[in-house]
């Protein structure tokens, strides 16, 4: 696959939680992600992006396979579970989603998200040598 035409972009909002996040993702643990409708990112079914590390390194190609419009407190369990983050559980996944978006000055209990869930595509290996 000639990924280098994609789109890309890293998970959270540091390179620390982008490694993190990232790893789920190539365990198979996280399938889905989220983020704020007035962020601006539009995605699509069938969308094929590149998940990158922390320091930038593409890792993955993922496709977008469900995309629902959804408020904050409208998340579900299964959702929750499918994110991949903590013990997956509902409660782990609001505080951590919570302190995300404060963090980011946004927080409300019925704030408009994009709810995703994405499946790998391809793994892309590191460089020769690095």
């Amino acid at each position: 696959m000639d990924w280098q035409s994609l789109e890309t972009f890293s998970f959270g909002d540091n390179p620390a939680l982008a490694d993190e996040l990232a790893a789920l993702v190539l365990a198979g643990k996280k399938t889905a992600t989220c983020w704020a409708v007035d962020d601006g990112l539009l995605t699509a079914v069938g969308k094929l992006m590149v998940v990158l590390s922390g320091s930038g390194r593409p890792l993955a190609v993922v496709e977008t396979v469900e995309l629902e419009q959804r408020r904050f407190h409208e998340v579900d369990a299964a959702f929750a579970h499918d994110e991949g983050e903590g013990d997956r559980s509902l409660a782990y996944w609001r505080d951590a989603h919570r302190a995300y978006f404060t963090r980011l000055g946004r927080f409300a209990e019925d704030m408009p998200l994009f709810c995703e869930r994405f499946r790998v595509v391809e793994r892309i290996p590191a460089p020769e040598g690095g």
